[in-house]
C-alpha cells in the first residue's frame, strides 16, 4: 500500500530512512507479520530521530491518518511479548 509518512523537514537523508523503515515494519505487522527483534531494532532507530515522546506520538498520530495503522499497539505488543513474529491483522 501507498501511505504518507510523517517527515520533519530538518531530518537528515538517515534519519528519514530510519523512520520510513519503522513505519514500513507497522505495516508489515498490519498486513502480516514482523520478526520481533526486527521491529524492535526499527523502534530504537526511530527513537535516536525522534527521542521525544510528544513528537513520537504525534508522528504515530500522523501515520494513523494516512495508513490507519495504530503504531502504539504494535510497538507495544513488540516490547510486552516474546513471541517471535508479531501480527496485528487479527486485531
Amino acid at each position: 500500500m501507498n501511505y504518507h509518512y510523517p517527515i520533519e523537514e530538518g531530518w537528515s537523508t538517515e534519519e528519514i530512512i530510519q523512520v520510513i523503515q519503522f513505519f514500513e515494519c507497522i505495516e508489515k505487522a498490519y498486513e502480516g507479520h514482523i520478526d520481533r527483534l526486527d521491529l524492535i531494532q526499527a523502534y530504537k532507530s526511530f527513537k535516536k530521530v525522534v527521542p521525544s515522546k510528544s513528537e513520537e506520538k504525534s508522528l504515530f498520530k500522523l501515520f494513523k491518518q494516512s495508513s490507519n495503522y495504530e503504531s502504539y499497539l504494535v510497538v507495544r505488543k513488540a516490547l510486552n511479548s516474546h513471541v517471535d513474529l508479531i501480527s496485528m491483522k487479527d486485531q
